[in-house]
């Protein structure tokens, strides 16, 4: 909302920022086992329990769209105290630590997989009944196809090789390459790394 009273995005402007699409495991099981009500009421616990954990990395929530939530964070801003990656442990942190509720409520934990990349898009206001501000460009899509490939390599998060470069994690992460991979679409063959974190949340 600052965004839209300061008019920042009234036009176009090219910035650099990371992007995180997180998608619920086995969504469409879950929901058929628990109906549409039941599920949309556990969607809404979901993304509020994940959303604390955005706030404290310094992220935004850009979009909804079903089960998946897009965070993003300005070039700086996530790689200050490696916020993209802690933001995705501390949200699995903080749905373990609510286990206990979902299992009584809803009878199952969800649980979710995340791409993470980043790349220079246009930020800008659009619409006249209803104004959002949107994100333009590669990196948008290219973190997709990341985050679509983690059930093929069997890994909870990918990371593009030029994200991982930039971030120069410390050895509290393990970092392994799964392989350069060819994303569908007019993208360039590009190495991924699954990352986990070594005695961490």
């Amino acid at each position: 909302m600052r965004h839209f009273f300061l008019g920042r995005y009234h036009h176009p402007r090219v910035e650099e920022r990371i992007f995180m699409f997180v998608d619920m495991k086995s969504s469409t099981t879950i929901a058929e086992n628990l109906g549409h009500v039941r599920y949309f009421e556990m969607l809404k616990e979901y993304f509020s329990d994940l959303s604390s954990a955005v706030i404290d990395h310094a992220g935004a929530i850009y979009q909804y769209a079903g089960d998946e939530m897009i965070i993003c964070w300005k070039l700086k801003d996530g790689l200050s105290n490696h916020n993209c990656m802690e933001c995705f442990f501390d949200m699995r942190y903080r749905l373990e630590m609510q286990a206990q509720k979902y299992h009584v409520k809803f009878g199952v934990l969800p649980t979710f997989k995340a791409g993470l990349h980043y790349g220079t898009v246009t930020t800008g206001e659009i619409g006249s009944l209803k104004k959002e501000i949107i994100f333009t460009g590669d990196v948008l899509n290219t973190t997709a196809r990341i985050q679509s490939l983690c059930n093929h390599f069997k890994a909870e998060l990918l990371v593009s090789v030029d994200l991982v470069k930039t971030l120069n994690l410390p050895s509290t992460y393990t970092v392994k390459s799964v392989e350069e991979s060819f994303l569908k679409g007019p993208i360039k063959p590009m190495e991924l790394f699954s990352i986990s974190m070594m005695g961490g949340k």
